[in-house]
């Protein structure tokens, strides 16, 4: 069995080299006869924008480099994190490092000029950080300038976790921004979601409206809805009330609690999916308009 196993992994290595061998012929051919992953802009209010199919057919578009590069450092990249789906590789973990890499870097750079800039040092400096960074900034403090000094020396504190020995300095700093953050979460959390959740809950279960001789009516279905609305809450609060052993009737209304909950969860999951395959979808018709220019130039494709 052994001999046999060893004997097929050579064969598959040969197999998917080929293959891949194979792709990059045909990547090749799409790029250097077919002309597939270039990119072309147009200039429009003296601004280069992206050239549309009837800027190229009229000639009115030129050939962009800098784009054209980084339409096929997007597919590259595309395809190694898609490599994933045969097994882990080493496309597949530069993909990533450059990915987590430049994530990490964007947020660190416009974290700095959006917040650590506009909102700590041109508080604290006006005039030097007018002088360099912002220009149209007053250069006169504010009158409690003195209180980000103690953001800034928090700041400070933070950076010692660098260091060996004074690691300990970056506790209090870090304590103090779980403990804030998580309280104004908290908050927000209990305004937006918890107390909005009883006011949406606390509606009349017979909904009247006007009709056109001026009498009241019933609105049937927002009627019908508020009061599967009602029926449903209080079925999975009951699910979640210990106090009292859950049969006969308690039993059959937590069960009914059961089946709100599920269908709740099932439905969350579904919308997340669903973002997920919408995300998927983009990125392959990327890869097949943008990069290949697989799709009908005359029909849906629209950009160059």
């Amino acid at each position: 069995m052994e001999t046999a196993s060893t004997a097929i992994k050579p064969t598959q290595g040969r197999g998917w080299a080929a293959f891949g061998l194979l792709v990059g012929l045909w990547l090749l051919y799409e790029a250097i006869i077919v002309g597939a992953g270039r990119s072309y802009v147009t200039e429009l209010n003296g601004h280069l924008s992206q050239a549309t199919y009837n800027d190229y057919v009229a000639g009115s578009s030129e050939f962009s480099l800098s784009r054209t590069i980084g339409v096929w450092v997007a597919a590259l990249m595309t395809l190694c994190a898609f490599s994933f789906l045969y097994r882990d590789n080493p496309f597949y973990k530069f993909a990533e490092a450059v990915f987590v890499g430049t994530s990490a870097a964007y947020i660190m750079v416009v974290s700095f000029w959006t917040v650590v800039i506009p909102t700590l040092l041109a508080k604290l400096w006006p005039a030097w950080i007018q002088s360099w960074a912002l220009p149209g900034i007053p250069i006169v403090r504010d009158e409690n300038w003195w209180l980000y000094l103690i953001p800034l020396l928090l700041g400070g504190m933070l950076l010692w976790r660098l260091s060996p020995k004074g690691a300990w300095i970056a506790r209090w700093p870090l304590a103090f921004i779980i403990g804030s953050t998580a309280g104004i979460r908290l908050i927000g959390f209990l305004q937006a979601d918890f107390i909005s959740q009883i006011q949406n809950t606390i509606h009349p279960v017979i909904v009247t409206h006007e009709t056109a001789t001026g009498l009241s009516g019933v609105a049937w279905g927002e009627s019908i809805q508020q009061i599967l609305l009602v029926l449903c809450v209080l079925a999975s609060l009951i699910y979640f009330f210990f106090s009292v052993e859950h049969q006969g009737v308690v039993g059959r209304v937590s069960q009914m609690g059961v089946w709100v909950l599920m269908i709740t969860f099932g439905a969350s999951f579904g919308y997340t999916v669903m973002g997920r395959i919408a995300l998927l979808a983009i990125r392959f018709e990327f890869l097949f308009d943008d990069w290949l220019w697989l799709i009908d130039p005359t029909g849906s494709r629209t950009a160059l």
